[in-house]
Parts: structure tokens; C-alpha cells; sequence
């Protein structure tokens, strides 16, 4: 890339201190203004031989007339208004009392063009008509010349070209300012929307990881416990214990694994390719639990394998922290069935036991989901219904827990198979 000459360096720094500094920047053009005001009042086009240079000079009043105008423009951003007025007032004394006039009337060009800038429309249109017309009457009312002569129509055009040059640079100004701020508010819409998504796969990660973990650390706690207790009379259960130990160990690092491989990034090694579970392999789950002896017996109809992925998942999932809980609370000697069923656009999954341990204390008329045996009233800040209640809610569908009449408890889910189907879980 070449890199700017000295010339362009110095031209871009004079342009951004004068537009940081407007007040000089109106100054300097004040006196340019000023400049061509008093070369062209030597000027006359009134010559046999056409318009001559040097033949008349300006008069004390003219020259007056033009150092005022000149001095107002300094003002004419934060004054528009009134500098029109002013110049407009001089334009208009020298139009009348000048023989020929002097071209005091630059001063008052640039200051409608100014105001018809920095006003709305419905103001262009009235000031600017009402300038054009008290300028135009004057020059020809009051001029010796006749009044289709080209100065007194060049009043009318100049002041038309300036009020419509100024509505077209408002409207300019007001079109970008309308694209930047939508260009703005779309960057904000994108963080906020970019915000929201990974909030949303954050809490998805967070429940897949405490299904993962929650299950599969509550097997080997319990068939640890069942190793421990038989290693010395049963060491053969102890050896049985401990393979189940060894295969719910290896089955969480490998479900961790896959979960946590989707928060690598694009250029870390390969994520895991296996398939999320689902109810394919709802037998291999139950019989983890069977192990670890809770019995459990499983009524499904042969359309579960037809769900989408979405819903299939969750499916899963509710089962895993259903029956992780049972094992947990419903006390020794507890039983649970689990049912998958297709009921037209809607899967139901429901789980039921029927414990009475400290997984069933507390289950009167009034007793809650929480004071039932899950969640934070049963081992102190668990998120297990939250997390079942999250996937099904995240599928448009709802899920249900609490005791049973006669003792127990369900958990009730309701995936829309319709609603699961590109949804994340």
C-alpha cells in the first residue's frame, strides 16, 4: 500500500482541524466571502462592450454594507435566522440605494443556503420564498436598469439555487444519520441476539453436564457402596460391583467428553462424532440402575425411534434424572416404571416409583415438586426438576413431578414431536 504524500498528510490534518474548529472554518469562509464582495464591486456590466474591470469603484456605504454581511457569516451556524436577517436587510439597502449595486448580495446567498441546511423543510419554503421574493422586488422595482435585465434575474436564481442546495444537503445529512443509526441499532440487535444464543447454549451445556453427572456419579456412589459392604463375605458381588463401577466411570468421561467437545473451537483437535444417546439405547440406561438394584421395567410402543433427534434427546435425559432421583431419595426396596408413548403430534414419558423413604417424606395434599424428594428441599440445592422442566419447556412442552396418590412419585413429560424437530435441547 503506498503511503500518502506530504501534501495529503498536511490536507487531511488542516480539513479535520477545521472541522473540529467550525467557528474558524466560517471565518475563513467569511473572508473569501468578503474577497469576491469587493473584486466584483469593480466590476461593471453596464459597458457598449460588455462587462469591464476597474471602471468604478465601490462607495463607503457599499463597502460597509459588505464588511457587515461578511462579519455575520462568522455567526451563521449558531444564528441562522438572524444572519439572514442581517444580510438580507444589507442586500436589500444596496439593491435600493446603489447606482450600480454592489454585490452585496453573496453575504446573503450563503446565508440561506445555511438556513434552508439547518432548519426543516416547511422553513426552507417560507424563509427561502419570502428572501427571494423582497430581494427579486427590490432589484427590479428600484435598479435603473429594466427589470428582466440578468442582474435583477440573477437575484431570483441565485436565491433559488441556494435554498434548494441546502434542502438537498439536509436531506443528505438526514439520510446518513438515518443509516448510521440503523446501522447501530443492527449492531446492537446482533450483540444482544449474540448474547442471548450463548446464554442459551451455556444453560443447554450446563443441563447435559449435570445429567451426566448426576447419573452416572450416583451409580458408582451406590455400587461403591455395595463393593465396600460385601468385599470381605461376597468378594465375587464386590468384583461384580466394582465392573459396574468401572463401566458407569467410563461411560460419564465418555459423555463428558462429547459435551464438553462442543465448546472447542475451530481450531482444536476434532470433537467426538458420536451420536447424542437417546431412546435407542434406553435399555442399556435401565439396566445401569438394574445393577445397581433398582428395579425397573420399561413399557414402550414401537414408534419411539421415529422422534426427531431434539426430542429424542430430551426424552432421554428426563429418564436419566428420573430415575437418578429414585435411586437417590425413594429409599431401599423402591420399584419404577418407565413409559414411552406416542399420543398423536405429542410423545409422552412418564416415570413412576413407588418409594417411601426420604424421597417420599412430606408428600401430604399440599406437598410440591420440592418438598417431595427433588430438588434443593431434598439434598440441599439440586436442579434436577428445573433441568427437566427447562428441556421440556424448551420444546414447547411441559413436564410434571410430584407424589403419587397412595404413595411414590411421577414424573410426567410432554414433548411436542412437531415443535422438537431443529430446536436445540
Amino acid at each position: 500500500m503506498t503511503p500518502p504524500s506530504k501534501a495529503a498528510t498536511r490536507y487531511a490534518r488542516a480539513s479535520g482541524w477545521l472541522r473540529a474548529h467550525p467557528t474558524a472554518l466560517d471565518a475563513v469562509l467569511a473572508l473569501a466571502v468578503l474577497i469576491c464582495m469587493i473584486t466584483g464591486s469593480f466590476a461593471s456590466t453596464g459597458g457598449p462592450d460588455g462587462p469591464t474591470f476597474g471602471t468604478r469603484s465601490p462607495e463607503l456605504r457599499s463597502v460597509i454594507l459588505m464588511l457587515v454581511g461578511a462579519a455575520a457569516l462568522v455567526l451563521r451556524r449558531r444564528s441562522p435566522v438572524p444572519v439572514l436577517a442581517v444580510t438580507g436587510a444589507g442586500t436589500m439597502v444596496e439593491l435600493i440605494a446603489g447606482e450600480p449595486p454592489a454585490p452585496v448580495a453573496m453575504s446573503a446567498v450563503i446565508a440561506l443556503y445555511t438556513v434552508a441546511s439547518r432548519t426543516d423543510r416547511p422553513t426552507t419554503w417560507r424563509v427561502g420564498l419570502l428572501t427571494m421574493a423582497v430581494l427579486t422586488a427590490s432589484a427590479m422595482c428600484f435598479s435603473r436598469t429594466p427589470w428582466y435585465s440578468q442582474e435583477n434575474l440573477g437575484i431570483f436564481a441565485w436565491t433559488g439555487m441556494a435554498s434548494a442546495a441546502g434542502d438537498a444537503v439536509r436531506s443528505r445529512r438526514a439520510f446518513v444519520d438515518a443509516i448510521r443509526e440503523r446501522a447501530e441499532r443492527a449492531e446492537r440487535t446482533r450483540d444482544e441476539e449474540a448474547r442471548r444464543r450463548v446464554a442459551e447454549e451455556r444453560l443447554r451445556i450446563a443441563r447435559d453436564l449435570h445429567d451426566v453427572v448426576a447419573h452416572h456419579i450416583a451409580l458408582v456412589n451406590v455400587q461403591a457402596g455395595v463393593a465396600a459392604h460385601v468385599m470381605d463375605k461376597r468378594p465375587d458381588q464386590a468384583k461384580e460391583a466394582l465392573a459396574h463401577v468401572r463401566e458407569a466411570s467410563r461411560s460419564a468421561l465418555n459423555e463428558l467428553r462429547a459435551t464438553v467437545g462442543l465448546l472447542r473451537q475451530s481450531g482444536d483437535p476434532e470433537a467426538p462424532t458420536e451420536p447424542a444417546p437417546g431412546l435407542a439405547v434406553l435399555d442399556e440406561l435401565v439396566d445401569t440402575f438394574r445393577n445397581a438394584g433398582l428395579p425397573v421395567e420399561v413399557a414402550c410402543n414401537p414408534e419411539r425411534t421415529a422422534m426427531p433427534a431434539a426430542v429424542d434427546l430430551a426424552a432421554y435425559r428426563i429418564i436419566q434424572e428420573a430415575l437418578t432421583n429414585v435411586r437417590k431419595h425413594a429409599g431401599p426396596g423402591a420399584r419404577a416404571e418407565v413409559s414411552v408413548v406416542r399420543v398423536g403430534p405429542a410423545v409422552e414419558v412418564t416415570v413412576l416409583d413407588d418409594g417411601a423413604g426420604r424421597y417420599g417424606e412430606g408428600r401430604g395434599a399440599a406437598a410440591g415438586p420440592e418438598s417431595a424428594g427433588y430438588g434443593p428441599a431434598a439434598d440441599g440445592g439440586g436442579h434436577g426438576l428445573t433441568g427437566m422442566r427447562e428441556r421440556a419447556a424448551a420444546l414447547r412442552g411441559s413436564c410434571s413431578a410430584g407424589p403419587r396418590y397412595g404413595g411414590g412419585f411421577r414424573v410426567q413429560a410432554i414433548l411436542p414431536v412437531t415443535a422438537g424437530a431443529g430446536e436445540d435441547v
